[in-house]
């Protein structure tokens, strides 16, 4: 091999583990930013990690959101109406979070299987269903729009007894 042939050989070599060392590094500092979301089914099955950052979502379950009248603590089940997850938070709810409404939340599944959320998300409407939960129930073999008409009928059930409490 000629000299110069032999040069340019050990620079493409050199230029190849240079990328390759760029995005090793690259994809080491983005896999703590990486949140990936579980539906209640998915965690019960075991398919989500502990104690690293995810996000888990679906409707917040009738009957169960419990406030501590001490602090900013609330308690509620989430569920996809095949199986539930205990969320634990510590913090001002969004406006629009209310039993029956969906909610996608951050944070990370304990090892007793309740999940402590660090960011609750709220749904604008009872027609809508965050895309990665209908995209997890489809995967799970069950249609999203039969849990749209379980969340209505709980919303209009949740509406009357606000009216029924308020008069």
């Amino acid at each position: 091999m000629r000299p110069k042939r032999k040069q340019k050989l050990y620079l493409s070599l050199g230029l190849i583990a240079l990328a390759a060392i760029a995005v090793g590094l690259t994809l080491y500092a983005l896999r703590s930013n990486i949140n990936l979301f579980f539906s209640p089914v998915q965690i019960a099955a075991g398919d989500a990690p502990f104690e690293r950052q995810i996000r888990a979502g679906g409707m917040v379950k009738e009957g169960t959101v419990a406030r501590d009248p001490e602090s900013l603590d609330v308690a509620f089940v989430v569920t996809d109406y095949v199986d539930d997850l205990e969320v634990r938070y510590s913090g001002i709810l969004p406006d629009l979070f209310r039993e029956g409404q969906g909610v996608v939340v951050v944070g990370e599944l304990q090892s007793e299987g309740w999940l402590r959320a660090d960011q609750v998300l709220a749904r604008h409407d009872e027609n809508y269903m965050p895309p990665e939960v209908a995209q997890a129930l489809e995967d799970a073999g069950y249609s999203p729009e039969d849990y749209q008409a379980k969340a209505a009928e709980v919303a209009e059930r949740m509406e009357a007894q606000q009216q029924g409490a308020s008069q």
